[in-house]
């Protein structure tokens, strides 16, 4: 399986995201660069530090760097009516990405010998870590944590990364469509985790 492929496709659908993003709070063209580097990479950076994995193997990564930056400058100058279109198919591609990258952030952590633990939070991290900084620097909630179902399908990657259940390409490789799959179903059935809202009904009194 060319997960070469995957990556890049999850690279060029977060680096858009970020840039997407920027665009709709108005931000100038540095903003846009900076918001879509941060979706596409903020996560493997935050992964490699709590993992021991060196930072600076980010700088190893120029071919990913170069696509990014390519693809966020196609999207800066396209007309508005081909973004709304890419948006139309922002979810799977970005449900690729999601995939691709918590499967790799988990045979990091593997690779390591962490723990089960660690090699989730890997996988988690390296999935929606780009997404949730990209977020905060835009002034919005992450949705990863209030849209639909999102990060436990990379939990769930890395778990069964971790104990060991997927060793080679073809076992990745399900783990792979398993993901993409649950991610798209999320989306379009609208699942969502139980939450519970304290916003209404809080009145400072106590009822006796």
């Amino acid at each position: 399986m060319n997960w070469e492929l995957f990556s890049i496709i999850g690279t060029i659908a977060f680096a858009v995201s970020g840039a997407i993003v920027a665009m709709e709070e108005e931000y100038d063209i540095l903003g846009v660069y900076v918001l879509g580097l941060v979706t596409a990479f903020g996560g493997g950076v935050v992964r490699n530090l709590l993992i021991g994995k060196p930072v600076t193997s980010l700088w190893e990564q120029g071919m990913y760097f170069q696509i990014a930056l390519f693809a966020m400058t196609l999207v800066f100058l396209m007309p508005a009516k081909y973004i709304r279109l890419w948006k139309t198919w922002e979810a799977f591609f970005d449900a690729i990405g999601l995939a691709a990258f918590s499967i790799q952030g988990a045979i990091y952590a593997t690779n390591m010998g962490h723990p089960l633990s660690a090699v989730i939070v890997a996988a988690v991290l390296t999935g929606i870590g780009g997404g949730m900084i990209r977020d905060v620097l835009a002034g919005r909630k992450p949705l990863v944590l209030k849209d639909e179902i999102y990060a436990v399908w990379g939990m769930l990657a890395g778990a069964i990364v971790g104990l060991g259940w997927a060793h080679n390409t073809w076992q990745l490789a399900i783990v792979f469509v398993i993901v993409v799959v649950l991610r798209m179903l999320s989306v379009l059935n609208k699942w969502k985790l139980p939450k519970r809202s304290l916003r209404q009904n809080l009145t400072g009194t106590t009822e006796m």
